[in-house]
């Protein structure tokens, strides 16, 4: 779900603007009984008249069809509301509230909202809803700082063993960081962002590490209840941190140990 999708959702406007499509018309797939199947197997004549197979070769693996997730939708418009900041630190909102402004039910707006409970965006408030988690500028610091014991040493390992030729592969996503930074939406840009350094950290071809990297990571791109900067994360800004990772894929490929653990370590403790 994209930010403009979502924008309304908790910003008031009338119901269905800027809310989230969410399709309710997926195809349906009978169910089919066990009882039929062994008929077709053993060529029950019923089937045979039905136009069915009757023959006893093994039955063909059905296609999955693929539902849309309500709840994974509004768990993506939540986070995109988190980073971008409509969802107000120290506010609470409630799940029938954001669920009308979804045209959803409470259900999977609770259900979302509870999953970003145990990520540490919000906390549950007894019979009123979900209170956004306000954070300050020391647990930014120790976000980045873990971030930075977990992902440079790695980076600094990858240096010594991967081929100049991968790291060029990565070189569109760090192109796609700085496109996303020039539309200024804190939004756009966290997703770009992730996204650059997973591809980084896959190479190691730790999967834990990658997905411990990317939690950390995206709880580092929810804002402060007082930004460091009062403007928040302007262009500037994050076409500044998007330079950052073409200067890091230059280093890795000249396999620069010096200047990938300095433009690491820059990197991180600029994150914001």
């Amino acid at each position: 779900m994209k930010q403009g999708a979502q924008g309304s959702a908790v910003t008031g406007n009338p119901p269905g603007a800027g809310a989230p499509e969410v399709r309710t018309d997926a195809p349906r797939v009978p169910v089919q009984g066990r009882g039929a199947g062994v008929r077709q197997a053993q060529g029950d004549p019923v089937a045979s008249a039905r136009g069915e197979h009757t023959h006893s070769e093994p039955p063909m693996p059905r296609p999955l069809v693929q539902r849309a997730s309500v709840r994974g939708q509004i768990l993506d418009a939540l986070r995109t509301a988190l980073v971008s900041g409509e969802l107000t630190p120290g506010a609470v909102y409630s799940a029938p509230a954001l669920g009308e402004r979804f045209g959803v039910s409470a259900t999977p707006v609770r259900e979302a909202m509870q999953q970003l409970a145990l990520e540490g965006a919000v906390e549950v408030v007894p019979n009123r809803g979900f209170r956004v988690v306000e954070r300050g500028a020391r647990e930014l610091a120790e976000l980045a700082e873990v971030r930075a014991l977990i992902e440079v040493p790695v980076m600094l390992r990858l240096a010594r063993t991967v081929a100049a030729e991968r790291w060029v592969e990565l070189r569109p996503l760090a192109e796609a960081t700085v496109r996303a930074a020039a539309t200024g939406c804190r939004a756009t840009y966290a997703e770009s962002d992730r996204a650059f350094h997973r591809a980084v950290l896959s190479l190691c071809g730790n999967e834990q590490l990658v997905q411990v990297a990317d939690d950390l990571h995206r709880r580092a791109q929810w804002p402060l209840v007082s930004p460091v900067r009062p403007s928040g994360r302007g262009n500037a800004t994050l076409l500044a941190d998007a330079a950052e990772h073409a200067a890091l894929l230059d280093a890795l490929i000249a396999r620069d140990l010096d200047a990938v653990r300095s433009l690491a370590g820059e990197h991180f403790a600029g994150a914001r």
